[in-house]
């Protein structure tokens, strides 16, 4: 049986068959995989058998940072959510830690059968429906805000309080550790300097965040407006739900690199809202006047993203990235940087 893997990242299908028909109710191989193209930091592939599809996330293969590819808080977070909460969850199934299976640590979780956008300008959607689109996924992060770590056991999942301040930290370092093969920027160096002296003076009441809550890692319904499961959830923890907003706003002030932006674009044309509309949107899920301190926010949002394009770029460089779009988020580093301080001087 012909399998579809990146090279490097094949694994032993036979074992995995076996491993799963052991553990798994209702499992019958064999098993077709295929990689999907995504998975930037952990592989990620599909498993067809006779009778129903899953997904299998990994760690790669190689030396790895010691806090990244932590797919076992992904299953985690994602099976408190799953059993406790609204939040659109493709449902996770099996942990599996033992090396030996496959090579790596991984987890399977249900197939979410359904549409993924890459742009946020929504060119496969008629422009009378992506307004509904937009709103779902407002609702789908404003309704993981609204759980309540404790209440669904997340209580320990991450530290509640100066969530900016320790995420400032961790890049900051990040950065330092990859300068000497992944390059200096200027622009980096600056934010590294200006972000703690501009710390929010109140921080909100901690939330589950996502942190990485993209349009392009979301499925939505094959043809209704509505999110079916928010994917990758590799840099979740408990922490500042405006930060995780503000990340996901950053797409209005982007306009340019891999990931697609609406800044300069014609949104009434395109039958978008403004961002102060989609802002308010959220405000009103969460019972909430305003979010407060947004530009600051968002300016720390876009340090944080040149600081994962820097990590990728080090990784390219060491050859240990594993999604074919490695080299392109290497490559808008310094781009991403000067947005993150031009947004900075606004505050």
């Amino acid at each position: 049986m012909q399998h579809e893997f990146r090279a490097g990242l094949e694994f032993d299908v036979a074992a995995l068959e076996a491993w799963l028909a052991a553990r798994l109710p209702g499992f019958a191989g064999p098993l077709q995989v295929r990689q999907f193209s995504g998975g930037q930091s952990n592989p990620t592939y599909q498993l067809q058998s006779p009778g129903r599809a899953y997904v299998l996330r990994r760690k790669p293969p190689g030396a790895l940072l010691p806090s990244a590819h932590a797919i076992e808080r992904e299953f985690r977070v994602m099976h408190a959510l799953a059993e406790s909460t609204a939040v659109p969850i493709a449902r996770p199934l099996l942990l599996c830690e033992d090396t030996t299976v496959i090579g790596t640590a991984f987890y399977v979780m249900d197939h979410a059968a359904g549409r993924i956008f890459w742009d946020p300008t929504l060119p496969e959607v008629p422009a009378s429906g992506r307004a509904a689109i937009f709103r779902a996924m407002n609702g789908a992060l404003a309704s993981l805000h609204a759980a309540d770590p404790v209440a669904i056991g997340l209580g320990d999942f991450g530290r509640p309080e100066g969530y900016v301040a320790r995420q400032v930290a961790r890049w900051s370092r990040q950065y330092a550790g990859d300068a000497e093969i992944a390059g200096r920027v200027p622009e980096i160096e600056q934010l590294i300097e200006w972000l703690p002296k501009h710390l929010p003076e109140q921080e909100p009441r901690p939330a589950v965040v996502h942190g990485d809550f993209r349009i392009d890692n979301l499925v939505f319904h094959p043809v209704e407006p509505t999110v079916i499961a928010v994917l990758d959830w590799e840099l979740s923890t408990i922490g500042d739900p405006y930060a995780d907003f503000a990340y996901h706003v950053m797409m209005y002030r982007m306009d340019t690199g891999p990931i697609p932006g609406l800044a300069g674009r014609d949104l009434v044309a395109l039958g978008l809202p403004s961002e102060a509309e989609y802002v308010s949107w959220y405000c009103e899920r969460r019972g909430i006047p305003e979010v407060p301190q947004l530009d600051f926010y968002v300016a720390f949002c876009l340090f944080r993203l040149a600081g994962i394009f820097h990590g990728i770029r080090g990784r390219v460089r060491r050859g240990t990235a594993v999604s074919p779009q490695a080299q392109r988020y290497a490559a808008e580093v310094e781009t991403i940087a000067r947005i993150a301080w031009r947004e900075a001087l606004k505050v």
